[in-house]
């Protein structure tokens, strides 16, 4: 397992600890560890996570994965630990991952204020030939994009197509300047739109 350990760090990067212990009677140590820096360990240091907990349990599952963790100097950790038995189902190690996402809960924290939006606003959309569009009409275009989950860029046109059949079956094309307005988040003419209704409403005939 100690190939493992080294490769795994490689290939996982500076912030992301891979710390190999050995368990038995007597010892319960590290045996090989990449990237000791994120929790300041190395080979020798005890067994101090929630591994050690288990083993105390005599815990008969195999993994503990995915549980916020904390290092001594603070960081937050999200870790992993996997339980290595012998034949006899005895636990004789673990392999444990320990990955810093201090940076990424900050980033997290500043795309989210980023990217922040009052919801009480109502878009509003003004130009020659365009009136302003009503609530009803931008909460149902609002609501079924925020449940699609997917920025209108990324979308090809087998998911636009979906987002118009989804407010067909809501009435939103009964509402006035609904074409114009779905075109303009879509990103496209209103033709298309028509062309995307045509083609909904002749694949739902019997």
């Amino acid at each position: 397992m100690i190939p493992v350990v080294h490769s795994l760090g490689k290939t996982l990067g500076k912030n992301c600890e891979v710390a190999l212990h050995e368990i038995n009677e007597s010892v319960k140590t590290i045996v090989a560890i990449s990237n000791g820096h994120v929790t300041g360990r190395s080979v020798g240091s005890p067994m101090v996570n929630e591994g050690l907990e288990a083993v105390r349990k005599d815990d008969h599952s195999d993994h503990i994965l995915n549980y916020k963790n904390k290092s001594a100097d603070g960081k937050t950790l999200k870790s992993s630990t996997m339980m290595l038995r012998d034949e006899q189902g005895k636990i004789i190690g673990c392999m444990c991952i320990n990955i810093d996402i201090s940076e990424f809960m900050i980033a997290r924290k500043v795309l989210e204020e980023f990217t922040s939006i009052d919801q009480n606003e109502v878009d509003h959309f003004h130009g020659t030939g365009h009136n302003r569009v009503n609530d009803v009409l931008n909460t149902l275009v609002t609501n079924t994009l925020d449940d699609f989950g997917k920025p209108v860029a990324y979308m090809n046109k087998e998911e636009k197509v979906s987002i118009v059949k989804n407010l067909d079956n809501q009435g939103a094309f009964l509402i006035k300047g609904a074409i114009d307005y779905v075109a303009k988040i879509l990103c496209v003419s209103r033709y298309t739109i028509y062309n995307y209704l045509d083609e909904i409403r002749a694949n739902n005939q019997p």
